[in-house]
C-alpha cells in the first residue's frame, strides 16, 4: 500500500513532544557575548548623533557600535523582484543620518550577558531632530531623500480593452477597500547565534530559517567571504509565517561581531522588538472600478491600490504589490483587467510577506465585488460566482499576467464542483432558512463566502541527495526549511513511496549549508511540489540502482525483482535487505569501481517553469452583538483542492493554524500608529490576537479532484489555503447580517467599526 496520501504520525514530534527542540534560544556556546539594539523612538528624523560613552564605562560591555562602525557594509539586497530602481531605498543595517521609523536599529551594544547589555544599551543617547512623519500611503508622494521620492515604483499589469469594457457594460461598480496592517506573530521571536572558528575560517550562523542558502551566499558576499566558508544551521522554529527567515539587519550585525570581537554573539529578540522591528504586511488601499453585464458577468474590472511598504524596501522587493495585481482575478474569467499599484513608504516598520501575501487582500477586494454584482443586479452571491468561474474545460487556462516571474496558468481546477460540495458539507440551504428565522426573532446574523485561487509550487528548480547505509537507513539531504508545517514526514513519506521502504526509516537532514550546496528554502508553499518533486525522482532513480545491483547479487533479471519494506525480493526466490545492497556499493568494493560516485546514493533534481494554482471556498456564519459590535463566528468550512494530499492530516492542520491567522487580520489584529508615528501596538494587550476561546467550529473538506499536471506527484501547495479568504468570507457574513448594504469596506472588522456601522444603519 502506498504510504502517500496516509495520515501517518509526524516523525518530526517526538523531540518536540520530550521537551528536547532545539530552538534558537537553547542554542548557547562558551565564552559568548550578548547583542542588544538599540532602536529609533521617533517615525521621522535627523540622526545628528548617538553618544555611546555611558554604555563604554559599563563594566561587562565589550563593545557598542554605531552606523560610522559599519559604514562599509552594504545594506541587504533583494532576493526577489522585477521593478528596476529600488536599490536606493534598501535598509542600512544600522541608520546614519536620518531615521525612518520608530523601531530602526541606530546602535548595537555587546556584552558579557543578556540583562547587561539590555542596561547597556538604555544608555546609549540618540540625539534626533523630528521631521514630519508620513504615514498614509494614499497620500501624495514626498521626499524620501535628496535625490529620491517617497514612490519607488508603480506597478502596472493588463490585458484586453479596459474601456471597451467599460462602454459596453450594463452596470459599473465603484468600490474603496482598505485591508489593515498587521503580521505574523509567532510563538518564538527572531533569534541568532553567529561563532566564528578562526582554525578553520569558518562563520556559522544559529537560528536562521527559510532561505539557508540565499541567505548564506548574501551574508558571504556582504561581509567579503567564500559561501564555502559560511554554514547556517537551522534548529526548529517556532512558526515562520513568511516574517521569519528573512534576512534582516540583525543577522548581519552578530556575523559581523563575530568576526570582529573572535567570540561567539547571541541576540534573541524579545516581543516588543518583533512588533516594531519584524516584517509587516497586509496594508493596502484599493479603488476598484468593475464593469458587469445584465447577468452579472464581469466585462472588465480596473483597479488602483496604494501599497504601503512602510519606511524601506526588504528582501521580498515589490513581491506583495506584485501578486496583489497578477493574482487579484483568482477563479473568474475576466475578458479585460488593468491593475495600477502605487508602492510607497511611508515612515513605519518596513513590510515584507505574510501567509498568503497579496492574495488575502486580493481575495477580500475581489470577493466583496462579488457580493457588490449580487446586491446591485438583485442576484444569488453564489449564483454570481457561478457564472463568473472559468470552466473546467477552459483547464490549463492562461491569463495575459505574470506573478514571480511567472506566466500566470491555471494548471486545473473545477471550481464549480468544489463550491457544491462546500455547500452541501456545510448545509448552505438550510443554513439560510434558520439564519431567516433568527432575524425574524431579532437576531444579527448571517452569511458569507469567499472564493480564492491560491498558488504553490515556486519553481524553478530544487534537488535533493538521497542514500541508503550498510543498515539500511534512508538518509534525504535537502535545500527545504523546516518551519513547522511537517517537512520531514512529507518528504519521508515520498521517499519512501518511490525507494520501497518504511517512511520511518527515512532520516531527513533539511537546513544545513554545510551538507548541501543547493536550496531554495521554504516559502511560497513550495516544498512539497518542488522538494517533494525532486525526492519522487531520486527516489526512482535510487530503487532502479539497487534493483541493478541487487540483479547482480542474486543472479536474476532485474524486471523480476521488487522492494518491499526495505527488502529486495522475487515471488519465488531469495530477499536482500536494502542495506546489503548498499554495503555492495560502498566505497572500495568491486561494484562501486564501475560507478562514478561509490556507495548507494543519487541526485534528484525538478524543474518547473509555472506554479500549481490550488483553490478553495470559505463559508462563514456570523452573529453580532448589537449592544457591544462583537462578531461571534458560529460556524466556519474551509474547503481546499490539493490536487493530492501526501499527508491529509498535515494539510487539515496546516488549514486550520491558517484560518486562525486569517481570523486575527479578519476581526482582531492591527498595527495602529499615532499621528506622529509613534506605534500603538507594542504589545500583546494592545495587538490583539485571537485565542482558542475566539475559534469557532472549523470544518475542514479537503478535496484531490484536480491534480496537478505539471509534476509527478499530482501534488499542490496547502500551506496558505486556510489564511486566503478568511477576511472575504467574514467581511461577507458580517455585511450579510447588516443587510447586505456593502457597508464592510475595510478589515479588520472590529467591535467598533460593527457599532459604527450599526449606527449608520439606524440613522
Amino acid at each position: 500500500m502506498s504510504v502517500i496520501g496516509r495520515s501517518v504520525p509526524r516523525l518530526e514530534d517526538p523531540p518536540l513532544l520530550r521537551g528536547e527542540g532545539a530552538f534558537a534560544a537553547d542554542i548557547s556556546f562558551p565564552r559568548q557575548l550578548h547583542m542588544r539594539v538599540v532602536r529609533a523612538e521617533m517615525a521621522h528624523a535627523r540622526l545628528l548623533a548617538v553618544d555611546v560613552s555611558a554604555a563604554l564605562a559599563l563594566p561587562g560591555v565589550v563593545a557598542v557600535w554605531t552606523g560610522e562602525d559599519v559604514a562599509t557594509i552594504p545594506p541587504i539586497p533583494f532576493r526577489a523582484t522585477k521593478l528596476k530602481g529600488l536599490e536606493p531605498y534598501c535598509q542600512p543595517i544600522l541608520a546614519r543620518g536620518r531615521v525612518r521609523y520608530v523601531g530602526e536599529p541606530v546602535a548595537v551594544v555587546f556584552a558579557e550577558n543578556a540583562a547587561l547589555a539590555e542596561d547597556a544599551a538604555d544608555l546609549v543617547v540618540a540625539d534626533l531632530e523630528e521631521l514630519p512623519a508620513l504615514l498614509d500611503a494614499a497620500a501624495p508622494p514626498r521626499d524620501f531623500d535628496a535625490t529620491h521620492a517617497t514612490e519607488p515604483a508603480i506597478l502596472r499589469k493588463s490585458y484586453g480593452d479596459v474601456e471597451a469594457g467599460f462602454a459596453a457594460a450594463h452596470a459599473v461598480l465603484d468600490l474603496d477597500l482598505s485591508i489593515g496592517r498587521h503580521s505574523g506573530v509567532p510563538l518564538e521571536t527572531r533569534g541568532a547565534i553567529a561563532r566564528y572558528d578562526a582554525a578553520s575560517d569558518t562563520l556559522e550562523l544559529h537560528g536562521t530559517a527559510k532561505k539557508q542558502h540565499w541567505n548564506r551566499d548574501e551574508i558571504a558576499r556582504l561581509l567579503g567571504r567564500s559561501p564555502t566558508s559560511v554554514h547556517l544551521f537551522e534548529g526548529h522554529v517556532g512558526g515562520g509565517f513568511g516574517v521569519r527567515g528573512e534576512l534582516y539587519p540583525e543577522d548581519l550585525l552578530v556575523c559581523l561581531a563575530a568576526l570582529r570581537l573572535r567570540r561567539p554573539v547571541k541576540w534573541i529578540e524579545d516581543r516588543r522588538e518583533h512588533l516594531v522591528a519584524t516584517n509587516h504586511s497586509r496594508q493596502q488601499r484599493h479603488r476598484l472600478r468593475a464593469a458587469v453585464d445584465a447577468e452579472g458577468r464581469l466585462i472588465a474590472i480596473d483597479n488602483v491600490f496604494f501599497h504601503d511598504q512602510g519606511a524601506y524596501v526588504r528582501t521580498h522587493g515589490a513581491r506583495v504589490a506584485d501578486m496583489s495585481a497578477g493574482l487579484l482575478l483568482g477563479p473568474y474569467a475576466v475578458p479585460a483587467y488593468r491593475a495600477t499599484g502605487h508602492f510607497r513608504l511611508t515612515n513605519k516598520t518596513p513590510a515584507a510577506t505574510y501567509r498568503a501575501p497579496g492574495r488575502y487582500e486580493g481575495t477580500f477586494v475581489r470577493e466583496r465585488l462579488m457580493d457588490a454584482i449580487a446586491a446591485r443586479l438583485g442576484l444569488d452571491r453564489v449564483e454570481v460566482r457561478r457564472r463568473n468561474f472559468v470552466p473546467v474545460s477552459a483547464m490549463p487556462f492562461t491569463r495575459p499576467l505574470d506573478a514571480l516571474g511567472t506566466d500566470v496558468v491555471l494548471d486545473s481546477g473545477d471550481y464549480a464542483l468544489l463550491l457544491d460540495k462546500a455547500l452541501a458539507r456545510f448545509g448552505w440551504e438550510a443554513r439560510q432558512a434558520d439564519i431567516a428565522r433568527r432575524r425574524a426573532a431579532g437576531e444579527s446574523v448571517g452569511l458569507g463566502l469567499g472564493f480564492f485561487v491560491e498558488k504553490s509550487g515556486l519553481g524553478p528548480s530544487d534537488g535533493v541527495r538521497m542514500s541508503v547505509d550498510p543498515t539500511g537507513v534512508v538518509e534525504l539531504v535537502t535545500g527545504a526549511a523546516s518551519v513547522g508545517q511537517g517537512v520531514e514526514t512529507a518528504l519521508a513519506q515520498i521517499a519512501a513511496d518511490a525507494l520501497g521502504v518504511d517512511y520511518r526509516c527515512v532520516r531527513v537532514v533539511r537546513g544545513q549549508t554545510n551538507r548541501i550546496e543547493f536550496g531554495s528554502g521554504a516559502h511560497a508553499s513550495r516544498v512539497t511540489v518542488m522538494s517533494g518533486s525532486a525526492t519522487h525522482l531520486a527516489g526512482l532513480a535510487l530503487r532502479d540502482l539497487a534493483l541493478g545491483t541487487a540483479a547482480t547479487l542474486l543472479q536474476a533479471p532485474k524486471e523480476s525483482l521488487t522492494i518491499v519494506d526495505g527488502m529486495v525480493c522475487r515471488a519465488d526466490g531469495p530477499a536482500l535487505p536494502i542495506g546489503e545492497v548498499a554495503r555492495a556499493l560502498a566505497a572500495g568494493t568491486k561494484l562501486s569501481r564501475e560507478r562514478a560516485v561509490p556507495g548507494l546514493t543519487t541526485e534528484g533534481w525538478f524543474h518547473s517553469d509555472h506554479m500549481t494554482y490550488p483553490y478553495g471556498v470559505h463559508l462563514a456564519q456570523v452573529a453580532l452583538d448589537r449592544m457591544t459590535g462583537a462578531v461571534a463566528v458560529e460556524h466556519y468550512l474551509v474547503a481546499y483542492d490539493v490536487g493530492r494530499a501526501v499527508n491529509p492530516k498535515l494539510v487539515e492542520g496546516q488549514i486550520i493554524g491558517g484560518f486562525a491567522q486569517g481570523l486575527g487580520g479578519a476581526l482582531f489584529e492591527e498595527f495602529r500608529y499615532d499621528e506622529r508615528g509613534q506605534p500603538l501596538s507594542t504589545t500583546l494587550a494592545d495587538y490583539l490576537m485571537p485565542t482558542i476561546a475566539e475559534m469557532p467550529p472549523l470544518d475542514v473538506l479537503v478535496t484531490e479532484d484536480a491534480p496537478s499536471p505539471l509534476n509527478p506527484l499530482g501534488v499542490k501547495g496547502a500551506g496558505e489555503g486556510g489564511t486566503n479568504a478568511v477576511g472575504a468570507a467574514i467581511a461577507s457574513a458580517i455585511d450579510d447580517a447588516l443587510g447586505n448594504k456593502g457597508l464592510v469596506t475595510r478589515l479588520p472588522v472590529t467591535p467598533r467599526e460593527v457599532l459604527r456601522l450599526l449606527g449608520e444603519i439606524e440613522a
